[in-house]
């Protein structure tokens, strides 16, 4: 089975969506919500630089039409570094 690509805000990277962190818009109360939810999306990378880049250059705002509060860019960045700990293996 075909799987569906997306597209990152930042860097333009294509993958399967399930490699990316989803922003959502949710309809019809307009906040913003991390992963869950109806709406208009948005995709970023797990990784620091896509996220700062997207904060910096304001893409996620543009994306989503409406303005991204900070509290967002900080769950972001707590999510991304849950993503890695699922992703990675422990060294030992």
């Amino acid at each position: 089975m075909q799987t569906c690509h997306r597209r990152c805000l930042s860097c333009r990277k294509v993958a399967p969506k399930s490699e990316f962190l989803r922003i959502v818009r949710l309809y019809p109360s307009h906040e913003i919500s991390i992963k869950l939810g109806m709406g208009r999306s948005a995709y970023l990378c797990p990784t620091p630089n896509c996220i700062q880049a997207a904060q910096k250059k304001d893409r996620l705002g543009r994306a989503l039409k409406v303005a991204i509060p900070a509290e967002i860019y900080q769950g972001l960045k707590q999510k991304q570094a849950e993503f890695h700990s699922l992703t990675q293996p422990e060294l030992y």
